[in-house]
């Protein structure tokens, strides 16, 4: 089952992100570049499209999708006006059980409602297999906020129905 998240539920959110992240087993100082992009709150829900996956009554994972509204900068790298798949984690105990996938096929179908024709995504690298697996298309190697470390830059185009 795919709903919206509540507020409520941003400390299970952030719980789920950081979980998923230690599973492929980063370094302890990745956590602190990444804290506050791993951690969800009451706000964040409330201005963006959160959506949570729920198996027997219980969140094992979430998507986000954000709105971009003009260019900005990050260092080295340039995040395009437009929609990003911001966010897309699952409990590690559900990795691998088609958990993301539902979720993918959520925000497609949530996008086509909305008339959105693309989402961006930056694209963990233990994730390239998935965003491949879901007809993601790759576009180009570009600067994490990790320095010397490069993420992969994919665009997941929406078909009408």
């Amino acid at each position: 089952m795919i709903r919206r998240a509540v507020g409520v539920e941003s400390n299970m959110l952030t719980s789920i992100a950081f979980a998923a992240k230690r599973y492929w087993k980063y370094p302890k100082e990745y956590f602190e570049v990444w804290k506050d992009e791993l951690t969800i709150t009451l706000d964040y829900i409330n201005k963006n499209e959160v959506y949570v996956a729920k198996v027997d009554r219980e969140i094992v994972g979430f998507i986000s999708i954000a709105e971009v509204k003009k260019d900005f900068q990050v260092e080295e790298l340039l995040i395009r006006k437009g929609f990003w798949l911001d966010h897309i984690f699952v409990h590690p105990d559900f990795i691998g059980k088609r958990v993301g996938s539902e979720l993918v096929s959520f925000a497609k179908e949530l996008c086509r409602r909305k008339n959105i024709v693309c989402l961006h995504i930056l694209s963990d690298p233990n994730a390239i297999g998935f965003y491949d697996k879901v007809g993601a298309q790759f576009i180009e190697k570009v600067p994490s906020n990790i320095k010397g470390r490069f993420i992969s830059l994919y665009k997941l185009a929406i078909l009408s129905t």
